[in-house]
């Protein structure tokens, strides 16, 4: 008798691997999404003046929040619900929502457009062996400059007017990563001097002296202060090179102009 063969499915062994990759993969878009929304959010709209202001989280919602342990103890508790409540500096140039903020002080010091800082903790970063990070070779003696490179200590700080705003006095150097992070310039003269701290990103040595274009000379004198002679926090690490970055636009007129 012939034998009559009935049509049977089958599994394709690559296509549920391939279906499996996409669910895997859309699940991880979702999670990293949901796990970026732990500081920032929720948002605040300013479309209405004469209503409180709408709190923006999008999709997916704020996850709950979780309690870290941090490595030198204590705990961070993401998202903590804590408001920046710090006042903005600035007014908006038109009525429409999203409108660009015009600086109503010094921008450089009120934290406005490219001069913001995040609200960090005022400790300084640490090392893995509970020591302060960043300090200046003062305090770091077994850390030495590679006698290859010029020591800018001494150096004339010039900035971007091309006038001297300082003197360095000491370079602050990275424990952990073995790099410079700034240099400490004494600006002022007499009894008005004070220290400040200068981004290495942000100056260029060459020709014997120090070159800063972010800023000028004068706004030396304004850069944002140490608690400690010796020791950098993070906040202030962030209000300096929010200053100096602020400097990039707002620290001669001319820079905040249409290019044409």
């Amino acid at each position: 008798m012939p034998v009559i063969q009935a049509e049977s499915s089958y599994i394709d062994l690559a296509q549920l691997v391939l279906y499996a990759f996409w669910i895997f993969f859309a699940g991880l878009i979702y999670y990293l999404h949901r796990e970026n929304k732990r500081e920032g959010y929720p948002l605040e709209s300013d479309r209405s003046d004469r209503a409180p202001r709408v709190p923006i989280q999008g999709y997916p919602r704020i996850p709950e929040p979780k309690t870290y342990k941090l490595p030198h103890g204590g705990t961070k508790v993401a998202p903590d619900g804590l408001k920046d409540t710090r006042e903005i500096k600035a007014v908006p140039v038109a009525g429409f929502p999203g409108a660009p903020l015009a600086p109503t002080g010094d921008p450089m010091l009120d934290g406005v457009g490219p001069a913001a800082y995040a609200q960090r903790t005022d400790e300084p970063d640490l090392t893995y062996e509970g020591e302060p990070k960043i300090v200046p070779l003062r305090v770091a003696t077994d850390h030495v400059l590679e006698s290859r490179d010029p020591d800018p200590r001494g150096m004339p700080v010039i900035g971007a007017d091309g006038k001297v705003g300082g003197t360095v006095r000491d370079v602050w150097v990275d424990r952990s990563e073995c790099v410079i992070r700034y240099l400490e310039v004494e600006t002022g003269s007499g009894n008005a001097t004070r220290r400040v701290l200068l981004p290495m990103n942000f100056a260029r040595v060459k020709d014997g002296a120090v070159h800063v274009k972010s800023i000028t000379a004068a706004q030396f004198a304004n850069v944002p202060g140490l608690r400690k002679p010796d020791v950098v926090t993070l906040l202030e690490e962030d209000k300096i090179v929010g200053y100096y970055g602020g400097g990039c636009l707002y620290a001669l007129p001319s820079r905040a102009e249409p290019l044409l």
